[in-house]
């Protein structure tokens, strides 16, 4: 189940020693899924990596004519294993539920709205013959009815997320119920959601500004989410090796320095190549537990 994404290890050894913040980090190969022991061999993207300034494509929204957040949830997942995208789609959807309830819990309902749009919008279509598959049942209108409650600032918000959670719940149980090496794969989803927060964040800064708050706290949903994701294995993680995780748990405490809080500052703690820097050392040490 170990993951060697060469892209990401060229951008951390291209950015961790020694690329400039303000500078353009250049990946040194296309994107190469990683790859799970339970899904069989590794799957390559099709482009060979040339060299290029373009922003690395993860879970990028912008399609021709549509603004940034409508471009699907994900999209970048399409090359990785079946059962690894499945589990990737669910963090970032529990990303968005995060730092929604963040910010409903700070009276910001209408900044929290896109983010109980978002599930539906731009993930649950790529999930939902999975569900089948896993014998697993649709939840669309459990998220419906929790978009619909935060969008009237309804009492009944607290209900309508248990509900979206005890879903959830049951796709986590089905899957782990299914992998021999559970705290590996969630490691390995956990890497994939900082990888698509980093595409979040890039698309949120524009002119040297936090121009779009939605894609910013996106990134931060997953970032969360990824480090509950760590958290929730530690134990067997710490067993595995402990230098490993402790050097993913510095290396997410400082990815999270670049979001304050769920409302974004208007200017950035820390530019694009800087969180990329971050991610890519949380992924080295990461490799270990997988």
């Amino acid at each position: 189940m170990r993951t060697k994404s060469k892209i990401w290890l060229g951008v951390g050894v291209c950015v961790v020693a020694g690329t400039t913040a303000s500078a353009a980090v250049k990946p040194v190969a296309a994107m190469l899924a990683p790859r799970s022991s339970e899904a069989g061999p590794r799957m390559e993207a099709a482009n060979p990596g040339a060299a290029t300034t373009a922003p690395i494509p993860v879970a990028q929204h912008i399609e021709p004519g549509k603004e940034a957040g409508e471009g699907g949830e994900g999209k970048g997942l399409a090359n990785l294993p079946t059962d690894l995208a499945f589990a990737v789609r669910i963090a970032l959807l529990r990303g968005h539920l995060l730092v929604g309830d963040e910010l409903v819990k700070q009276q910001q309902w209408n900044a929290a709205l896109p983010h109980f749009l978002h599930p539906t919008e731009e993930i649950y279509d790529d999930i939902k013959v999975q569900l089948d598959d896993y014998n697993l049942p649709q939840f669309d209108g459990a998220l419906k009815a929790l978009a619909d409650a935060v969008k009237g600032k309804r009492a009944d918000y607290a209900i309508r997320l248990k509900a979206v959670n005890y879903a959830l719940a049951a796709v986590d149980a089905n899957m782990k119920a299914n992998l021999d090496n559970w705290a590996g794969f969630v490691v390995e989803a956990a890497v994939e959601a900082l990888k698509a927060a980093t595409g979040e964040y890039q698309l949120a800064i524009v002119n040297g500004r936090i121009a779009k708050p939605v894609e910013y706290q996106d990134a931060r949903g997953f970032i969360w989410q990824a480090q509950r994701m760590i958290d929730g294995v530690a134990p067997n993680l710490q067993k595995k090796d402990p230098a490993a995780l402790g050097a993913v748990r510095t290396g997410l405490a400082e990815l999270k320095k670049a979001f304050p809080s769920a409302v974004p500052p208007k200017l950035p703690v820390k530019d694009h190549a800087a969180v990329l820097a971050d991610v890519a050392r949380i992924e080295v040490a990461a490799g270990k537990l997988m």
